[in-house]
């Protein structure tokens, strides 16, 4: 009889700790260069952005001190004029413009109830191009940085009159950011149409999304004339072409036409954005809704659509008939009117409402001031017999920078107060950030209200020197003493961001009772945003959950956290 014997036991196998699946470790820093996650993708906007801010600021303050006493040989003619094209160029291409790609891809999803981008891989070549961009083109200081000012007008920046690499160098900025710009404009167009939350209407779309809306449909009309009117320039310079030289035919008049085509658009491109940042902050800071909703939101598609009909004004010194001179003047008078509805309106909602006087508040009312003033003086330059007496003086420096500075750099600081606890989940200090704000408010004042009277004695722009004994040293010295007061001002608040992303206090998820859904997630966000988007009611969704939640638990909320930072800070 056979003998049926037992199969041996299976020894149990032992699971041995390199056998265990892991995930994948990474080093932090290539989390960042490889990521498509549109929050990282805005920070790394912001911080690059910054850096450039702070380089254009000290070639700012190197012009500024050469111009502070008369007969000044701190730099040569050269030299300035390199500065002059390489703060001018750092400030509209790599700084205003991007920066607010920067905000927008961070918070553009958040207030739609978006999970991300449309297209979150060509988000992240639209910031890589720009960095490229950007290096390539301050890689030029170490051969010969170009000379023919940010606006490159021929024949300064021909071949003849610039034969160095540095003028090819700023044509290839142009080319890769409008890259850069164009293919994100495109993301935030798409995003915006295809990517909102149930029951986010046009008539309930945030104002700064908005704003963004417009930006981006000004960048995709923009974007090719500049880019068609580079690349005639550079294959007049390399190629052998005559687009814009007079001596075979060709016009720089023509050049001029087709920069300020893009270049007007390009001033509401920088501020837009901006308008809409001040349409969030002066409501939640207010605890009153927006005044008028629909006439502000009416008033950024038209003041969008007259960008595009006023370029020449630019060009009143150019030979160009008098009844076009004329048209131009009239539509840009007609460009105030909607500026003036947004203006107004931003009064209305201030008035009798119950101020929480935070540094972004602050900064929403300086840029107010600032842009008056900015838009007043524009007035008088919009009227070309008076242009033909002001042009090329200080008086349009002065101008220039009020609106800009005014229109963007105010309005970035009150974005980042505002959005800097969401980002980051820790709150800036109140009383250093109203520091930063006054020595920036006082500042800036000083260094470009003098400039209408240095512009109205005759002193011309893009000079490097001048003599003793014109009436220009005094004015001159107050400016420049003023740009050193913005830039520490400036300073103050990028060590209160460093201070507080360490120490900062903890801000919670909503700490200024915000009105839009930014403030529904975690500070900062989860990396999905929302595990569960909310249906939008009305124009104030955070406003609706809050009440919402009240009636539910009986518990109403009177004070946020902004009321009680302000009164300890």
């Amino acid at each position: 009889m056979a003998t049926i014997t037992e199969p041996a036991a299976r020894p149990v196998p032992q699971i041995t700790t390199h056998e265990v699946a892991r995930p994948r470790q990474t080093k932090r820093w290539v989390d960042w260069v490889l990521t498509t996650d549109h929050k990282k993708i805005g920070i790394m906007y912001l911080v690059l952005t910054f850096v450039f801010f702070c380089m254009g600021g000290v070639e700012a303050l190197m012009m500024r001190l050469q111009l502070s006493v008369p007969n000044n040989t701190l730099v040569t003619s050269e030299h300035y004029n390199e500065l002059l094209t390489l703060h001018g160029t750092t400030m509209i291409f790599l700084f205003v413009v991007p920066v607010w790609a920067g905000f927008g891809n961070y918070f553009l999803p958040l207030m739609i109830g978006a999970r991300d981008m449309a297209f979150p891989r060509l988000n992240a070549l639209s910031f890589w191009l720009l960095a490229f961009g950007g290096i390539v083109f301050y890689a030029t200081l170490f051969w010969h940085p170009p000379d023919a000012g940010w606006w490159s007008y021929p024949p300064l920046s021909e071949a003849l009159y610039s034969p160095q690499n540095g003028q090819d160098a700023w044509i290839f900025l142009i080319h890769i950011t409008g890259i850069s710009s164009i293919v994100g404009a495109i993301n935030f167009y798409v995003t915006i149409v295809n990517m909102r939350a149930p029951g986010m209407s046009w008539n309930r779309l945030p104002l700064f999304i908005w704003g963004m809306l417009v930006y981006s449909i000004l960048l995709i009309i923009a974007l090719p004339v500049v880019a068609a009117a580079v690349t005639m320039l550079l294959t007049d310079r390399h190629f052998g072409t005559h687009f814009f030289d007079p001596t075979a035919h060709g016009s720089p008049v023509l050049w001029q036409h087709l920069f300020w085509f893009f270049g007007h658009p390009e001033v509401y491109i920088m501020i837009l954005p901006g308008f809409g940042v001040i349409s969030e902050v002066i409501p939640v800071f207010s605890r009153k809704p927006i005044f008028g909703y629909k006439a502000i939101a009416a008033a950024t598609a038209v003041i969008a659509f007259l960008a595009t009909l006023v370029w020449a004004h630019h060009m009143f010194a150019s030979p160009v008939p008098v009844v076009v001179l004329g048209f131009f003047m009239l539509s840009s008078f007609l460009i105030g009117v909607p500026t003036g509805v947004k203006i107004f309106n931003w009064i209305a909602t201030l008035w009798r409402g119950s101020i929480v006087m935070t540094t972004s508040l602050y900064f929403a009312v300086g840029f107010i001031a600032i842009f008056t003033i900015g838009g007043i003086t524009g007035i008088f330059l919009a009227i070309f017999p008076v242009d033909w007496q002001l042009n090329d003086t200080y008086f349009v420096v002065a101008h220039f920078h009020y609106v800009l500075m005014g229109g963007a750099v105010f309005t970035v600081f009150s974005a980042i107060y505002y959005w800097f606890p969401k980002m980051t989940g820790r709150l800036l200090s109140e009383s250093v950030g109203k520091l930063s704000f006054w020595l920036m408010f006082v500042g800036f004042n000083m260094t470009f209200f003098v400039q209408h009277a240095l512009g109205l004695s005759g002193m011309p722009r893009r000079i490097y020197t001048y003599q003793p004994g014109m009436g220009w040293s005094t004015y001159n010295l107050i400016s420049t003493i003023g740009s050193f007061i913005l830039g520490i001002g400036v300073l103050v608040t990028i060590l209160n961001v460093a201070r507080s992303l360490r120490v900062g206090t903890i801000a919670g998820p909503d700490p200024w009772k915000g009105n839009t859904l930014e403030w529904f997630t975690p500070s900062p966000p989860p990396v999905n945003n929302f595990d569960e988007i909310p249906r939008v009611r009305s124009v104030e969704p955070m406003r609706d959950i809050r009440r919402q939640v009240e009636r539910e638990t009986g518990v109403t909320q009177r004070t946020g956290g902004s009321e009680r930072f302000a009164r300890s800070g």
